[in-house]
């Protein structure tokens, strides 16, 4: 029986377009791992779909001057179209305002209250009598309890980086009309995740994930309260209670779910309704939950914890390969700060299978990555330009030229042709094992290390010498099917990140059928066949010239907006220290284990660092610049040797290093291992 997977990419927030920065961590590498399941031979359910309540639609749309449903119908569209433009191979792409999602949702609902996990609380909330309503965090402004910072937003303050209720807030008005609000009681329902604490617990011990996630998930279990899972809202999923008109349930909560009813509507679409049973139901499927680390604590902690209080059997996630953060030239993708790429433009000078290798070979995997234009350039010029489609093109046009564009018959080996098809084994091998452990990025280095050997072997042959002895005839058969036989390899390696160039080079070996409807192991054993004619050869990839880099680059830097421009302001330099001093400094690569902000402190966070030889406890005052939790799984620069020191009363043993000073960088690092000496 092949292996069944369920692979799922998290919905996108139909609230604005997608970039590349959300790409890279969520969508391709499930797109790599669908691909790459299907030649193999598995039986594959790739779902994915439009993320469309919440507060963030009502709000966008209000200022829109849009319905909530007018604006998700657009920007469902732009991303649905984003997908196809990329080439992405979703067997169902869904939206959570499709019918049958509704009923999917209040299911879990319904089950999650008749098993005791559901627990109904009237608490006072934020109300608008100007407006006449209830007012989610989203819409409310005020004082921030922390720090007295007066713009600051009803979850969270953007200058101190304190989390808090909306009703903590001082002086709370509309974030829309600057009306005063009152408290006024309402009843909400809770979900009550501490009651799943054990079960979650004894769950995420078995399993063998990323260590940043695991991490992640233990420290969200270890302090699991009840969390509310209803606003007051017309536009969301309806609570199914009667007499609670006016109640939706929080968009965290249906949409994982939306996942399940995308799954749903497949099934139907294909006119067997039960059929998505067979992926949810069966034991043997394995969930894989493509997300970014952003999206880590719903899809470790609080949907297997909504699945575990279902009646119905549905299955926990098999693995979540969460990745890091994409960035754009060292800043996060934003369209309100003019730090974007144009996308429509984007598409008229470069081609997807461009775009897909980039964000493969520099993916998130283990840290935080980022798109800058001169190392596309440089990637897709030498690599994809120099050496892949180099070598496929001298060899096609090689053997049109020479051997009537005919496959040749090897008929022996000398130890140069043998070592090169070892190396080709080799590599179909690390390929396939990297694709199993979703690591694309490996597989992309894979597959240009074995264009550079194929390179380097079509010199070493010097086949334009061969050609020249017909004495030598059988030798150059040899080297030309050799050649011919890599091409195929590269082909299958290819094929999950480049489908369209890998397609095209399948054709120009003379092929009729599909790479999607063939086998990898069948293809990776069936040598090209003898005599087959090849097509037309044809230049694949095109050269980047520097003149349109340096376009890009300042039309970037021009649609930046001031406020984000540099101070040019430096600090003077400190007094001269001798080198004995810099010696007396050890500094050691820490991976951050935990973070958590200490109690009463706007700045400090209390860190668990793993510095190889032990783990240490650090206190760092970076608090009002990241968030703790998207430090967990870092690699840092510690001074290790640092005396210990008490702040706030907590215990510090190191320091880590930071640059900058009203707005702070952390230098990441990306490969070293933790103990590793930075000198």
């Amino acid at each position: 029986m092949p292996e069944k997977y369920l692979i799922t990419s998290a919905l996108p927030y139909a609230n604005g377009p997608l970039h590349f920065g959300h790409i890279a961590g969520a969508y391709l590498p499930g797109d790599c791992f669908a691909r790459f399941q299907r030649l193999k031979g598995s039986d594959v359910l790739f779902i994915c779909g439009s993320d469309e309540y919440g507060v963030a639609i009502t709000m966008s749309s209000d200022l829109a001057g849009r319905t909530p449903k007018q604006q998700v119908d657009i920007f469902h569209e732009i991303n649905k179209n984003f997908f196809k433009q990329l080439n992405f191979s979703f067997d169902n792409y869904s939206r959570t305002t499709w019918s049958g999602h509704i009923p999917t949702v209040q299911d879990f609902f319904l089950d999650l209250k008749d098993n005791g996990y559901i627990e109904e609380k009237t608490e006072n909330h934020l109300f608008s009598v100007k407006e006449n309503k209830f007012l989610a965090d989203r819409y409310v402004i005020g004082t921030c309890p922390k720090c007295g910072f007066d713009k600051a937003r009803g979850d969270e303050c953007p200058k101190c980086a304190a989390s808090y209720e909306a009703t903590d807030l001082k002086n709370p008005k509309s974030k829309l009309t600057g009306s005063d609000l009152i408290l006024k009681p309402s009843n909400h329902w809770y979900l009550r995740f501490d009651k799943f604490k054990e079960k979650l617990s004894d769950w995420i011990d078995k399993k063998n994930w990323k260590k940043n996630v695991i991490n992640l998930a233990k420290e969200y279990i270890k302090d699991l309260k009840p969390r509310a899972i209803t606003r007051d809202s017309d536009w969301g999923v309806p609570l199914p209670l009667k007499g609670c008109e006016g109640k939706v349930l929080y968009v965290w909560f249906d949409a994982p779910i939306g996942y399940i009813s995308s799954t749903k509507e497949w099934a139907e679409k294909r006119g067997t309704p039960n059929a998505w049973k067979d992926y949810w139901l069966d034991p043997t499927t394995k969930l894989i939950h493509f997300i970014g680390k952003d999206n880590i604590p719903f899809h470790t902690v609080f949907f297997p914890a909504m699945i575990m209080g279902q009646n119905v059997p549905y299955i926990l996630p098999y693995d979540v390969p969460a990745n890091e953060f994409f960035l754009l030239e060292g800043r996060q993708f934003s369209k309100s700060d003019g730090w974007y790429i144009d996308l429509e433009d984007f598409f008229k000078r470069y081609s997807t299978d461009q775009i897909r290798y980039y964000l493969g070979s520099n993916a998130p995997e283990t840290a935080d990555s980022e798109f800058t234009w001169k190392d596309f350039q440089a990637r897709c010029n030498a690599e994809l330009l120099g050496k892949l489609g180099n070598f496929i093109n001298r060899t096609l046009v090689f053997t049109k030229n020479n051997l009537e564009g005919k496959i040749p018959e090897i008929k022996s080996y000398d130890g140069d042709d043998k070592n090169f098809l070892s190396q080709m084994k080799e590599a179909i091998q690390k390929a396939d094992d990297a694709y199993s452990n979703f690591q694309v990025r490996k597989a992309s280095q894979i597959l240009m290390e074995l264009a550079q050997a194929a390179n380097v072997y079509f010199d070493i042959k010097k086949p334009w010498v061969l050609v020249k002895d017909p004495s030598r005839k059988e030798e150059l058969h040899t080297v030309l099917g050799c050649c011919l036989e890599c091409i195929k390899h590269l082909v299958l390696i290819a094929y999950p990140i480049i489908p369209s160039t890998a397609e095209e080079i399948w054709h120009l070996l003379g092929y009729n059928s599909k790479l999607e409807q063939l086998n990898w192991d069948k293809i990776k054993d069936t040598p090209v066949p003898f005599n087959q004619k090849i097509n037309e050869p044809k230049i694949l990839f095109r050269k980047i010239e520097d003149e349109e880099i340096a376009e890009q680059i300042a039309k970037l830097k021009k649609g930046l907006a001031p406020k984000d421009k540099k101070n040019d302001k430096v600090d003077s330099l400190k007094e001269q220290i001798s080198f004995d001093d810099i010696e007396k400094l050890d500094l050691r690569v820490g991976q951050i284990l935990s973070a958590e902000k200490i109690e009463k402190s706007k700045k400090l966070l209390k860190l668990k660092v793993d510095i190889g030889l032990e783990e240490r406890q650090i206190v760092a005052g970076i608090g009002e610049f990241v968030q703790a939790e998207s430090l967990v799984g870092k690699k840092v620069i510690v001074v290790a040797n640092l005396k210990p020191a008490k702040l706030m009363g907590t215990e510090s043993q190191g320091m880590i290093l930071v640059a900058g000073d009203k707005e702070i960088e952390i230098p990441y690092i990306k490969e070293l291992p933790p103990g590793s000496i930075v000198s």
